[in-house]
């Protein structure tokens, strides 16, 4: 058996169908797709599969193999990205932000690695926050500026700010005329967001707010990106309740206020894992504080 075997095999389950996985997930021939599936289930000694005219059926024993077949999988890739992060240079360093962060917290991190490991090489990755935690848990990054995942195991985060949410309009909306925006200003308007695939943490407590102050804060559009987000709250005439960064990045037609009250917190964290022993790492870890206050002074 071969890895090759797990890969196809997985891809027909996934697909439901051979020639469906053979042209578009594997470009391959269908004959010889199913003369492989056919020595795989021999080799077994099992049917791993029902083929009929509507497609692909997993047997009971095909539904436990593909379990396995996935697992084993992973843990080849695994055993790659250790290799190849075992060959990268002693002094190389991966840091990840959560997309729009580096305004603020590239520079002084900058500051402070050049002072303490002037030759270390460093990589910089930009990326949403769940997939900077599973870069970390990969071990493919090795410090990143995230929200703190936590359905990613094994990682160890420290609070570097929590910051309020904020209101984000067109200049011209009517809400744009308000000091502040009260949680009932919100109800009726057209809501920009963001979805949980992309942004839990964010989703998280947006949601937690509607319920608390009793708005139904389930967005019209939802934004992959911050880019997109300040696009749609333009063309759309909505508004979006994002971190307070976010007025970073405003473009001119859009302004931002504050909401009344007492604003709903997220935090922004310096996550990396338990596993991770690097030295250069632990460099970092060690003046972590030295960054805070670079940045944000004697509050976080």
């Amino acid at each position: 058996m071969e890895l090759r075997h797990l890969r196809y095999f997985i891809a027909i389950a996934e697909e439901g169908s051979l020639t469906v996985a053979a042209e578009k997930r594997l470009h391959t021939a269908q004959p010889s797709l199913s003369r492989q599936m056919r020595d795989l289930e021999i080799e077994l000694g099992v049917s791993l599969m029902d083929r009929g005219a509507r497609g692909i059926e997993l047997t009971a024993a095909g539904r436990v193999f593909l379990d396995h077949a996935r697992l084993a999988l992973l843990q080849v890739q695994a055993a790659i990205d250790a290799t190849r992060k075992a060959a990268r240079p002693t002094k190389a360093l991966v840091v990840g932000f959560l997309t729009g962060y580096e305004l603020e917290w590239l520079p002084p991190l900058m500051a402070i690695l050049r002072e303490a490991l002037p030759t270390m090489e460093v990589t910089i990755l930009s990326q949403p926050s769940p997939d900077l935690s599973e870069g970390l848990v990969r071990g493919e990054i090795d410090v990143a500026f995230l929200r703190s995942e936590t359905q990613s195991k094994g990682l160890i985060y420290r609070l570097l700010r929590n910051e309020p949410l904020i209101a984000v309009m067109p200049a011209d909306h009517p809400l744009a005329a308000v000091g502040a925006v009260r949680p009932q200003d919100l109800a009726g308007v057209t809501l920009i967001g963001v979805p949980t695939s992309n942004a839990p943490a964010l989703r998280q407590v947006t949601d937690a707010y509607g319920k608390k102050v009793g708005v139904d804060l389930t967005p019209d559009h939802e934004a992959l990106n911050l880019a997109m987000a300040m696009s749609l709250i333009a063309s759309t005439k909505g508004v979006g309740l994002l971190p307070l960064y976010a007025r970073n990045f405003l473009p001119p037609a859009v302004v931002t206020r504050p909401l009344a009250g007492a604003p709903p917190m997220i935090d922004l964290s310096l996550g990396y894992s338990s596993a991770n022993k690097s030295p250069l790492l632990e460099t970092l870890l060690s003046r972590v504080d030295e960054l805070k206050f670079r940045v944000v002074g004697g509050t976080a």
